[in-house]
């Protein structure tokens, strides 16, 4: 068998997102098929800048052909289009103007997708918002497997996705948040999905003592993993642990791991500790009372996996509905969902060890048994081994030159709002839609 993946970044060094579970996924089925990436030459995913070099080669094994980015992101330019698609009625054209001001902008990708997709048994592409995914499912509608990483943003409700989510072959959801949420929006229930999610590559030893000698880290302490962004939820994470730390008794720090695209407060209490490699990072998660995930919008959060995997809990903030069903589905997370929450919460994990460990026990069953590497593999090669045998779905055609054209599509983010929220406690269907 032969298997093609479309993703618009990709690198051993890009450590974090859908573009790291493209590759974990890549590397998984390389061990057991032909497997080929198709991706740019993008490092970074604000400006798509190029800086890998165009032309074949290999990642950890596994070949890769790489493609030139033919524009770098506008960020002004974008963020207009943005307010426009999500805000107000407008037409299918300037969906597809948000969909180039995105980027990454890569034609020759999709024109070599489309010759040789024949030579493929199915084509997996990553990330439903961005153009080579787009694109790239009506270049190989036959072949085509999404898997959409989508999170609750306004960007998935815009029209131009809805025909991918109901033409493609299979959908490879995240989680069971993210199938209802997209299903909701696509009336696509008949698409044979699965929810599969991506596993983590745990060290087999860890040492929390290490990492507490390495970085001076006296303390308990509450760890954040991440871009320390304000959209990841970081300004309300600092407002809330100051106002914990400025009235609790408990010796409790926060400790961030990840680079800053905001100031971190000078905080007694608060330390950052840059960007780390990937031991230091699992020493440090492996010494933490828990893991902080403050991100309003997830598709899965490898980290919080990965905190599970190494016995930790998971503190989540509310307002994301998938890492608040991933809690109670697995019973080890506790989330909030404003600044006394949030004090409350941690004051039982400080003070309560018992529950702390319990919670990270459970923790590690739950993805033992949902995200063991061997779960993810049975559950990619029971969808190819199903898909041979189902009849393909028609891709709906674009419209054409003038329906592109009427003001009559309506805000993304009200299509959005009027899709039912909150977490999905049981998965009522393994496979659906075969």
């Amino acid at each position: 068998m032969k298997i093609a993946i479309v993703v618009q970044r990709y690198g051993a060094e890009i450590s974090g997102g859908a573009e790291l579970h493209a590759r974990y996924i890549a590397e998984l089925l390389a061990a057991r098929m032909a497997v080929r990436v198709f991706t740019t030459c993008a490092r970074d995913y604000l400006s798509w800048r190029n800086e890998y070099p165009p032309g074949s080669g290999e990642v950890n094994g596994v070949p890769v052909e790489r493609f030139l980015v033919t524009r770098e992101r506008d960020a002004e330019a974008f963020g207009h289009a943005s307010r426009r698609v999500f805000g107000r009625v407008h037409t299918a054209q300037e969906e597809i103007e948000w969909l180039w001001r995105q980027g990454p902008v890569c034609p020759t990708l999709v024109a070599r997708l489309r010759r040789v997709a024949g030579q493929f048994d199915f084509v997996l592409l990553f990330s439903l918002r961005y153009f080579p995914t787009y694109y790239g499912a009506r270049a190989a509608a036959e072949r085509a497997i999404l898997v959409p990483t989508a999170e609750r943003e306004a960007a998935v409700a815009l029209g131009i996705f809805q025909p991918v989510l109901r033409g493609v072959r299979g959908i490879m959801y995240n989680s069971l948040e993210e199938r209802a949420m997209l299903q909701a929006l696509a009336a696509n229930e008949e698409v044979p999905g699965v929810v599969v999610g991506v596993g983590s590559r745990i060290p087999a030893e860890v040492a929390p003592a290490r990492a507490r000698q390495k970085f001076g880290l006296a303390h308990p302490f509450l760890l954040y993993v991440g871009r320390i962004d304000p959209n990841k939820g970081c300004a309300e994470l600092f407002d809330s642990f100051i106002r914990y730390s400025s009235s609790s008794t408990e010796p409790l720090d926060l400790v961030l791991v990840g680079s800053a695209a905001m100031d971190v407060p000078a905080h007694p209490r608060i330390r950052h500790l840059g960007f780390v490699s990937d031991e230091d990072k699992f020493d440090v998660l492996a010494a933490a009372v828990a893991l902080v995930v403050p991100s309003f919008f997830e598709s899965l959060s490898m980290v919080a996996l990965e905190a599970w995997a190494l016995g930790r809990p998971v503190v989540a903030n509310k307002r994301c509905d998938v890492l608040v069903g991933q809690c109670l589905r697995s019973n080890a997370g506790l989330y909030y969902g404003d600044a006394l929450e949030f004090a409350s919460v941690l004051d039982s994990l400080a003070t309560e060890p018992s529950m702390t460990e319990a919670l990270g026990r459970n923790g590690r069953e739950y993805v033992t048994r949902q995200y063991g590497w061997s779960v993810i593999e049975r559950k990619y090669f029971e969808m190819f081994d199903r898909l041979k045998t189902a009849a393909a779905p028609r891709m709906e055609p674009p419209p054409g030159w003038f329906a592109r054209r009427r003001p009559v599509v309506p805000a993304a983010a009200e299509l959005l709002a009027r899709v039912p929220a909150g977490p999905v406690m049981h998965d009522d269907s393994t496979v659906v839609g075969l």
